[in-house]
């Protein structure tokens, strides 16, 4: 049954058949017409969701001249629908009287879970389109290492703060698959992570370019001078990585030399490996900025490194989703801000 918008409504048939499939999903529409009416055999799959939309406006209209007028529809197909529903709802739902059509038991019960359905997510139908951050309420989730949220949050929080003081950030340090799997399911809304991701199930961008540094502690026996790839390779050396095994970058470029370091200890969080750098005879390699952050000594690394680079990764589904875009851009300046604009792309 087609059924075209509305001139100068911002509704439209389709838009409300949207907004009760989501409903559908979450099983939270007809709980009392099926408990009231158990004989009903409503198979939710082979129903046309747009006969709903004509249920609500008999029940406000009470005739079916008048619905098919408001919903731009002929009074066969009003009819043709409202004979569907009856078959849906195996009742009535509507008899004519004098007054007009009256509604049965049955559509009594149901009525109010239809129109609780459609104002609710109506509404969250209209706070998509359209984001405020100035009064929105959303709370966002992101994914972040614990570098990513060392180096992001404080920037970032006062940012949105000032924007959009209602707005609220949870942010989630989770294995690359997991947080690939949970920016899939929606369970995140953006993720920040190195290339490594699997792109071609999402949008992304590149966010920033980190070079290395070798870091030790101030008084470091290697702390003078020219660090040399010998005594590099002579040292002890801290690892950090949230898998339990395999190469990092360094040893990923040292093994095309034919080189090995020794990795003497293997943790997964950098402020943990900072505490350790700073106490201990170990070099880090690690991106510059964080060592200066830290106030470690470093020395530039004796051999061709590769930079860190992070990517700002999103669902495609959030593509066009105002209030995604707008936390993207607000990650990004934040970056921006923390790095210095050389080290970071401009915006997607």
């Amino acid at each position: 049954m087609a059924a075209p918008q509305r001139p100068g409504t911002g509704a439209s048939i389709k838009t409300a058949t949207q907004i009760i499939l989501i409903y559908f999903n979450y099983g939270l529409i007809f709980t009392k017409s099926i408990i009231n009416n158990p004989g009903a055999n409503m198979r939710l799959d082979r129903i046309d969701l747009n006969l709903f939309v004509v249920f609500d406006a008999l029940y406000r209209e009470r005739g079916v001249t008048r619905v098919a007028q408001q919903l731009h529809l002929t009074q066969p197909a009003v009819s043709n629908a409202l004979s569907r529903l009856r078959q849906t709802f195996d009742d009535q739902l509507f008899v004519r009287t004098p007054q007009g059509m009256q509604p049965t038991p049955v559509a009594d019960n149901v009525i109010g879970d239809v129109r609780r359905a459609l104002g609710l997510l109506g509404k969250s139908v209209g706070v998509n389109a359209r984001f405020d951050p100035a009064t929105s309420e959303k709370a966002f989730r992101l994914g972040l290492n614990d570098l990513g949220q060392w180096l992001l949050l404080p920037t970032l929080q006062q940012r949105v703060r000032r924007a959009a003081p209602r707005v609220s950030l949870s942010t989630y340090y989770q294995d690359r698959h997991s947080a690939a799997e949970a920016l899939k399911a929606s369970d995140l809304d953006l993720l920040v992570d190195a290339p490594q991701v699997n792109a071609r199930e999402f949008h992304h961008r590149p966010l920033v370019t980190m070079p290395y540094v070798v870091a030790m502690r101030p008084d470091h026996p290697l702390a003078h001078g020219t660090l040399s790839l010998e005594r590099y390779l002579e040292a002890a050396h801290i690892h950090v990585s949230s898998r339990r095994r395999g190469r990092g970058h360094a040893d990923i470029a040292l093994h095309t030399l034919g080189e090995k370091r020794e990795v003497a200890m293997r943790v997964q969080h950098y402020l943990v490996a900072e505490q350790i750098t700073r106490h201990s005879d170990l070099l880090w390699t690690v991106p510059r900025i964080l060592a200066e952050r830290l106030s470690l000594t470093f020395r530039d690394t004796p051999f061709a490194l590769e930079p860190m680079r992070w990517h700002l990764y999103w669902s495609r589904s959030a593509a066009d989703d105002p209030a995604n875009r707008w936390l993207r851009d607000r990650v990004a300046e934040s970056l921006a801000a923390v790095m210095g604009d050389a080290e970071t792309p401009g915006a997607d």
